[in-house]
């Protein structure tokens, strides 16, 4: 392990990626301390404390505190995600853009830019719905959190959260591209292990005062353990369909003949889906939350994390995101195809379209089996936690967040530095990376 770490400074390719990713973490952690004019951050921080296991503490963790704070970067990376949804559910209904999504890098940068632009007007929407939210809203001692309400405050606040989300989705890009991992992921990752320090000091002050039990803090700590490891080993497992290429001579020399696998992972999605159901319930809720209206409080409380209707319509979503993304990133007609194409076949089953809708069935009975994973993963710690009263809401869906995350770093870390001859962190062999 320390010889694999020893490794990446002797790739300067490698090297250069790491410390771009790393300082473009460093620009994301320095904004989020920048905040947004026209706050009275000491009556923001009170109302907080009030609603610190609710939606807004979900959203809190999400954007790495910068809400708490409402700083420039409140809005987080959550509206571009949004925006990659709506695209992505578009592009099942309109065929111009199912055309694109399918012209390769000319027709992926298109959607990119309605993406962006999609992004833009998401965070003028939810930023102007704030505004009125923060103008309608009190700390619990009766302070304004707006100081001087109106449409200077309005407008001021649209623009710079706006702007700070637009910036995010450039640092992702830029990280995507010239660093190391997803950008969009590592950004998330990186907001999510910031508030580690915060909640492990919240956590030794309240055993120090006797509001937690030392075994009640150890029996977490095992449940984050094992969950852990169930995520690592559920990430790294897949179904391996035989295929035998069949033997063909060109020229004076014969070609194939070999045995092979085609490789499914029980996972295809990776965290997207949990990423995704998240950002849908963030959404409505928080927006019902601003707004001052029996119904719409009514609404939001119903949404909040551990009701019941959060988690069956958060089970739904993970659901269907996983077998959506899932259709998206993988195509099992183009790989039957292709493995015609190539003289493979899986023994057993005819070429063509019987070897597409065997794939399709496989992968569709383990898409349920991982999405049920990552249904119990997001909900079970969740449940535990809020069931123990335990005063800081970092559950399942942040570790998957954490673990997966990590994992495909490290996988295409590894890649690096085994395409240059270079020992990588596992000895035994490559860690096989996931989709993301």
């Amino acid at each position: 392990m320390i010889e694999g770490f020893q490794n990446i400074t002797r790739i300067p390719e490698l090297r250069r990626r790491v410390l771009f990713t790393l300082a473009m973490l460093a620009v994301y952690r320095v904004g989020v301390a920048i905040p947004t004019p026209g706050i009275d951050r000491d009556a923001l921080a009170a109302f907080f404390e009030t609603v610190e296991n609710t939606i807004f503490g979900l959203f809190n963790l999400f954007s790495g505190g910068a809400f708490e704070q409402f700083s420039v970067f409140a809005l987080g990376i959550m509206p571009y995600i949004s925006a990659s949804i709506i695209l992505q559910l578009l592009t099942v209904v309109f065929p111009y853009l199912e055309r694109l999504s399918k012209e390769g890098e000319v027709g992926r940068r298109k959607i990119t830019q309605y993406t962006r632009y999609g992004t833009i007007i998401l965070s003028v929407i939810q930023g102007l719905m704030i505004s009125f939210g923060l103008e309608g809203t009190r700390a619990p001692g009766g302070e304004a959190i707006a100081l001087e309400p109106g449409w200077n405050f309005r407008l001021m606040t649209v623009l710079t959260l706006t702007s700070g989300t637009a910036f995010i989705m450039w640092l992702g890009e830029q990280i995507t591209e010239r660093g190391i991992g997803n950008g969009i992921s590592l950004i998330i990752f990186a907001g999510i292990v910031a508030q580690l320090p915060s909640a492990l000091a919240a956590t030794i002050q309240f055993v120090r005062e006797g509001e937690l039990a030392i075994l009640l803090v150890l029996f977490l700590l095992v449940v984050v353990v094992a969950v852990v490891g169930v995520i690592t080993f559920m990430e790294r497992g897949q179904r391996r369909i035989p295929v035998q290429y069949a033997k063909r001579v060109v020229g004076r020399k014969m070609y194939g003949g070999q045995s092979s696998h085609l490789p499914l992972k029980i996972n295809t999605a990776g965290v997207i889906p949990v990423i995704f159901a998240s950002s849908v319930l963030i959404f409505p809720a928080t927006i019902a939350q601003f707004v001052q209206h029996p119904w719409a409080q009514a609404a939001a409380g119903s949404l909040a994390p551990g009701r019941w209707l959060n988690d069956v319509l958060y089970v739904g979503l993970i659901i269907f995101f996983c077998y959506f993304y899932t259709a998206v990133v993988f195509n099992p007609v183009d790989v039957a195809e292709n493995m015609r194409k190539s003289g493979g076949y899986i023994p057993g089953i005819r070429p063509g379209q019987k070897t597409a809708e065997f794939i399709d069935r496989i992968l569709a009975k383990i898409t349920l089996g991982g999405a049920l994973y990552l249904s119990a993963v997001a909900l079970l710690p969740t449940i535990l936690i809020s069931q123990m009263n335990v005063p800081f809401f970092f559950g399942g869906t942040a570790l998957l967040i954490v673990v997966g995350v990590a994992l495909d770093t490290v996988s295409q870390v590894e890649t690096h530095m085994i395409t240059r001859n270079y020992e990588g962190f596992m000895k035994r062999g490559r860690l096989r990376g996931r989709r993301a």
